[in-house]
């Protein structure tokens, strides 16, 4: 089934192009990259998936519905969400604090962070199952001022989860993490997504062939590859922009 479609998504800001007519689609549970040079409109992509802002052209289709005009809180209301590449917690909110609003969103009735946590069994007992599964609950009282990045990458990641999302966007969720962080990271972002559509962007190789069946490239905001990652690795094009973006310092290859 299809979870996700993408026809021909365009985006620019006056005279600047940031995506050109960028098309194509995900099945459901499948596990999708994006990769492409810095400024080859990877985060604006995501953006435009999210409803972060409105695109200049094109549509977006969650599940067969139309949803290229709805908000960010009503796409994920339908399943829909997603992780930024700078972490947006709430600070001076403890790690529980942060997860119990997230849960409280999918809730009709309204959450009171100062009511007794008795008052909400089902979402303090979702809390602690989703914390627990990150490694966060022995934590749960500390400030998210207070912890590690790799802890914070992490507690994003549970607030993304928080709505049971059937679809879950990442944009570059290990950027920041050390090099044992980030084979710990992949390994968790697989087994908490193994039943999630899931679709993410990243610079890092180890992370994108880590996690992704499928890849696609983009290249100054315009679709130029999909395939698997043997396919994407022995691409022509591919390794041609990957190399000039070497040559231009950017340190990125494809392995």
């Amino acid at each position: 089934m299809e979870a996700l479609r993408l026809d021909g998504l365009s985006k620019s800001y006056g005279a600047l192009s940031i995506l050109k007519d960028v098309s194509f689609s995900l099945q459901e549970g499948e596990h999708v990259g994006i990769i492409g040079p810095n400024g080859a409109g990877k985060t604006t992509l995501i953006n435009a998936i999210s409803g972060e802002f409105p695109v200049n052209s094109g549509r977006v289709h969650l599940w067969g519905e139309d949803i290229t005009n709805l908000t960010q809180y009503h796409r994920v209301h339908k399943g829909l969400s997603r992780s930024y590449q700078i972490t947006r917690v709430f600070n001076r909110l403890t790690i529980l604090q942060n997860t119990l609003i997230a849960l409280q969103g999918k809730l009709p009735s309204q959450y009171h962070m100062h009511r007794s946590a008795m008052a909400y069994p089902d979402v303090n007992a979702k809390a602690e199952e989703l914390l627990t599964s990150l490694g966060l609950w022995e934590k749960k009282d500390r400030a998210a001022s207070a912890i590690s990045h790799g802890e914070r990458r992490k507690l994003e990641i549970a607030l993304s989860l928080a709505s049971n999302p059937r679809i879950l966007v990442l944009d570059e969720p290990s950027a920041g993490l050390d090099v044992e962080e980030v084979g710990d990271f992949i390994t968790m972002i697989r087994r908490m997504t193994k039943d999630i559509t899931l679709l993410f962007s990243a610079h890092d190789m180890d992370v994108v062939f880590g996690l992704a069946k499928r890849i696609v490239v983009l290249y100054y905001g315009q679709f130029i590859a999909d395939g698997t990652p043997e396919e994407i690795r022995a691409n022509p094009k591919v390794q041609e922009i990957y190399l000039g973006a070497e040559d231009e310092g950017q340190h990125v290859t494809v392995r």
